[in-house]
């Protein structure tokens, strides 16, 4: 029998609890799940999951936009979507879910695992994947979507639903926000969005004030030198020596120019030069990730790693004109949470899923552009974890030491049921709490 949609038939929910509403969509919401997983899509081509979103959303009697993003120096349209409900006069609460999936061979063995192979915007044919739980970001965000749309009567205000394209790196927040996605729905008072963790057993969640994610900076240096044939070393200067000084010298950064108490990370990721053994090459380039959580710390790396570089240069004597060129940008600010914001969340996840399945949140060094929706400090944030792991399977991983696969991992696979019912339900109670007729 084809399942009744209480939204579409006009059923009155006035009664109903938000579990209770959430058992009756999560069929649903599961099998859309599958659907997202088994189609992902790359950064910058999530042409098929805004679809999707917008049907659904358009559905539920949001106003619905789509194509925004459109970024003039990438090779691809934006995909994003904005969706607004207005019930009467009361607050605004921004609710954010990230679409694009990563070029990771899927290994997981599901029956609905990814096949799908597609082009980046270089052209190259990759494995594609949703190995960061994107797909389950989107299909709470429908979850919320319906329960908001069923329980009109116990809130007041606007709220507005993004589908964001391309977080993976691809600087998707910027492209909607510059295409005037802020245009399409009053300033937020809030901004809200969820993240799934390998970390906590589906059904629990972690919320905690303060920094909770890094930021990220990405630097791309060229170590230069004088070429030469690798048997008269001193007839050039070589730039593989300089590279190899300059990484370690990196490490000091950290361990004695950062103060203990700042976090910080320095990675060198790539590392490219020579084309023969026997040649010493003109020149050597690196790639940097740099995540901090204070832009003064920042600000100091930045200066470090031209100085570092400057100065090795210097040291082996190269001319001006050979001197290192060094490129930094800032990727994305470190999320922050409100205090006041996440102290709300955390009594409205609490009243909803009990205290037992509501954990502090630890901070961690990843990365994500969720903060540049909070308009650089205008609108206040939070964002919470959803854990998607097997409670047996984690117990037994904390019992023996060896990890569950991580985010970003081929084997990446949340236990859907918990974890999409926890999702929707916390979301679905923090947007309540912000909009609730007893606080307008």
């Amino acid at each position: 029998m084809a399942r009744t949609n209480p939204i579409l038939a006009g059923a009155s929910c006035t009664g109903s609890t938000l579990e209770e509403l959430v058992e009756h969509e999560i069929g649903s919401l599961v099998a859309g799940y599958a659907a997202l997983h088994a189609a992902p899509e790359l950064s910058g081509f999530e042409e098929k999951t805004a679809a999707f979103l917008a049907r659904e959303l358009t559905g539920l009697g949001y106003t619905v936009s789509t194509g925004v993003g459109h970024y003039e120096s990438r090779p691809w349209q934006g995909h994003g979507v904005v969706a607004v409900l207005q019930n009467g006069v009361g607050p605004t609460v921004l609710v954010r879910a990230d679409m694009d999936a990563l070029p990771v061979q899927e290994q997981t063995g599901l029956p609905y695992a990814s096949r799908v192979r597609a082009r980046n915007s270089a052209g190259e044919e990759l494995a594609v994947m949703h190995a960061c739980g994107h797909d389950v970001h989107v299909t709470a965000l429908v979850g919320t979507a319906r329960l908001l749309a069923l329980t009109r009567e116990r809130w007041r205000g606007t709220v507005v639903l993004i589908g964001q394209p391309a977080e993976e790196g691809g600087g998707g927040a910027r492209a909607m926000l510059a295409d005037g996605a802020g245009e399409l729905y009053p300033e937020p008072e809030f901004a809200l969005a969820l993240h799934v963790t390998p970390q906590l057993a589906a059904g629990t969640v972690a919320v905690a004030p303060g920094y909770v994610m890094a930021g990220a900076s990405v630097g791309e240096v060229v170590i230069r030198g004088l070429g030469a044939h690798g048997s008269t070393p001193e007839a050039g200067k070589d730039p593989v020596v300089l590279a190899a000084q300059f990484v370690l010298a990196l490490q000091t950064i950290v361990s004695r120019e950062t103060s203990p108490f700042s976090s910080a990370v320095i990675t060198v990721g790539t590392i490219h030069g020579g084309t023969a053994r026997n040649i010493i090459p003109d020149e050597v380039r690196l790639e940097l990730s740099i995540r901090t959580y204070e832009r003064a710390v920042r600000d100091r790396i930045f200066a470090s790693i031209r100085r570092i570089a400057k100065g090795l240069a210097d040291a082996a004597g190269l001319p001006e004109d050979r001197a290192p060129l060094v490129e930094l940008r800032v990727g994305c600010q470190a999320t922050y949470n409100d205090p006041a914001l996440a102290g709300r969340v955390c009594e409205a996840l609490t009243a909803e899923l009990g205290r037992a399945c509501v954990l502090p949140a630890e901070p961690v060094m990843g990365s994500e552009d969720f903060s540049t929706w909070g308009l650089d400090g205008r609108v206040p944030i939070c964002l919470f974890w959803v854990g998607f792991a097997d409670a047996a399977l984690l117990e037994a991983s904390r019992i023996s030491g060896e990890p569950l696969p991580s985010l970003h991992s081929p084997f990446f696979a949340p236990v859907p049921e918990p974890t999409l019912s926890a999702g929707v339900r916390a979301m679905t109670a923090a947007v309540l709490e912000l909009l609730s007729t007893e606080n307008v």
